[in-house]
Formats: structure tokens, C-alpha cells, sequence
């Protein structure tokens, strides 16, 4: 059973990809300009640091940042992402709620839950991330979250629409080793977001500040969803490392899938697999580690 599963875990998709929308909106003063802009530098940094493709990193900001060119990004991905490829969509800026409609602010008309969640509907990739990191992003969440995706807000609903920390905190997971909980250079959605929601909040304990931001996180498999490499794994280009570290969160993937159907299974059946899983697992880690001591 071992051989078996080695084998089907090694003729995973090998042309799968990770692609980033990163859409920095409109700050309105210098202090938040330089806020969001620092915060989508840094992001799209990361997301360099994963991406084997650069075309797979799309950077909308400023003047670039208009409904136009944000709908002509999405139907480019929509005409070239297969259903094996993954995808992540970070908002910084400025978002409102009027009651009844989330709006993130760009330079002319701005761009709603609902018509983002129109664009990202259309796009084969089956596995999504929506990370709002804006005022009143809370009321996105319903209108965003869907089968396949996960969705990240900085607030709890529309009525927390006070200007966020939790973009900056977001950013800075990916370039410091505390948020890497299980130290193996990777850092997931559920570790970004674990990390980012303690910083946010030590923020506000720290001179008894009033919170005005309560982050959320909603769907499936978060905790396998692979957003960065630090140190030697970020060698996306290293042709023995790089291919390792895609097999291992191939397999990280397949042992949250199984978490899932646990219920549907008998007790031996599950535990059964998830040796198997975790023997394979192993063996990638000893390889990795093989590597790296060369």
C-alpha cells in the first residue's frame, strides 16, 4: 500500500501553479499610502519567493488599480488556469459597507464583494484564497465564500470600519521565521493567519487599546495551502529542493483531505491511510533534510 501511495503522490500535476492577485486600493493620506504600499511590496515579494512562473504574480496598484484593469487581470486567469493550479487574492486598502454592499475603494468606480466573486467564479483553479485585509471586510465573507475557497477577513463584519492592522501584520508573516510554527520553511494560510490574529491582537492589549478589528477566517484545508518558503526551500529555481518541497505539500494537502472525510470512514480505514500519509510524509522530510545538509 506504501508503494502505491508513494506512486500516486509522485504523478501529482507536475504543470500546477500557485498564482497571486495582489490589489493595493487607494490610501487617501500619506500615513496609509505608505501603510498599504509597504504591505503590498512585501506581499508581493513572498509571493515571488513561491511563484516558479513571474507572470503568475499580478501586482495592481495605484493608478493600475482601476475596475478595467482588476477585470481584465481575472479574465486572463480565467482563459489560463486549470483546475490543478491554485489561486490567492489579496485586498489592501481602504473597504466600506453601506448596509448592504461591500466596496473596496480603487481610483474610479470601486469594486464590490459581489462582482469579485463573479470574476473569481469563473476561474477553473479549484483551490482559492480571498484575503481581505480592509475596513468593513467582514461583510465580504458570505458574498465571497464558496466550495474550494477560503476566505480571510480583518473584521469581524461591515461595522468595524476602522482603518485595519491586520495587512501589516499579514505581510510581515511571510519574512519572519515566528510565524513558521512547525519550522519546516513553509508558512500556510492557517499559520499566516494564526500569526497575523496574535499579533493583531497583542497590539491592542499592548496600552489597553480598544479593538476595533476581530480577523476571521472561513474554509476548508487552510493548514496545507502553502503562501511562502523562507530560507533554503524559497530556491524555487534549486532542481533537487524545489521538487521535494512541492511533493511534501502535496502530501500535507492529502492528509487535510483525509481529515475531512473522516466521519465517512471506519475507524481502521482512516487511521489505516493516514499512516500511510504520514510514513510518506516522513520520508520527504528525511530527503529534504538530506538536501539541505549537502
Amino acid at each position: 500500500m506504501r508503494a502505491l501511495l508513494a506512486l500516486i503522490l509522485a504523478v501529482a500535476p507536475a504543470n500546477a501553479a500557485l498564482h497571486f492577485v495582489i490589489i493595493g486600493g487607494l490610501g487617501g493620506e500619506k500615513e496609509y499610502e505608505e501603510r498599504f504600499s509597504m504591505a503590498v511590496e512585501k506581499l508581493s515579494e513572498s509571493a515571488r519567493s513561491i511563484s516558479t512562473e513571474p507572470e503568475a504574480v499580478h501586482v495592481l496598484q495605484g493608478a493600475d488599480a482601476k475596475l478595467d484593469n482588476i477585470v481584465e487581470t481575472f479574465i486572463g486567469l480565467q482563459n489560463s488556469l486549470t483546475e490543478d493550479d491554485s489561486l490567492a487574492v489579496y485586498l489592501i486598502g481602504h473597504g466600506t459597507h453601506d448596509g448592504d454592499h461591500y466596496k473596496l475603494n480603487i481610483p474610479g468606480p470601486d469594486i464590490t464583494a459581489a462582482r469579485l466573486a463573479n470574476l473569481l467564479e469563473k476561474i477553473k483553479a479549484t483551490r482559492q484564497l480571498v484575503v481581505n485585509t480592509t475596513s468593513s471586510s467582514g461583510a465580504s465573507v458570505e458574498t465571497l465564500l464558496t466550495e474550494g475557497r477560503i476566505v480571510i477577513a480583518a473584521t469581524k463584519n461591515g461595522r468595524e470600519k476602522n482603518v485595519t492592522m491586520f495587512g501589516k501584520y499579514w505581510a510581515d508573516a511571510f519574512e519572519d521565521p515566528e510565524a513558521d510554527v512547525d519550522k519546516n520553511q513553509s508558512i500556510t494560510v492557517k499559520e499566516a493567519y494564526d500569526y497575523t490574529d496574535a499579533k493583531v491582537k497583542l497590539f491592542f492589549e499592548t496600552g489597553s487599546r480598544l479593538a476595533t478589528e476581530h480577523s476571521r477566517i472561513e474554509g476548508e484545508l487552510s493548514s496545507s495551502f502553502t503562501l511562502a518558503r523562507l530560507g533554503e526551500a524559497a530556491a524555487a529555481s534549486d532542481p533537487t529542493l524545489a521538487p521535494l518541497v512541492a511533493r511534501r505539500e502535496a502530501i500535507e494537502m492529502k492528509v487535510d483531505q483525509l481529515k475531512l472525510r473522516k466521519d465517512a470512514m471506519s475507524e481502521a480505514e482512516y487511521f489505516g491511510e493516514l499512516q500511510e500519509l504520514l510514513l510518506t510524509l516522513a520520508d520527504v522530510h528525511s530527503e529534504i533534510a538530506a538536501e539541505q545538509a549537502k
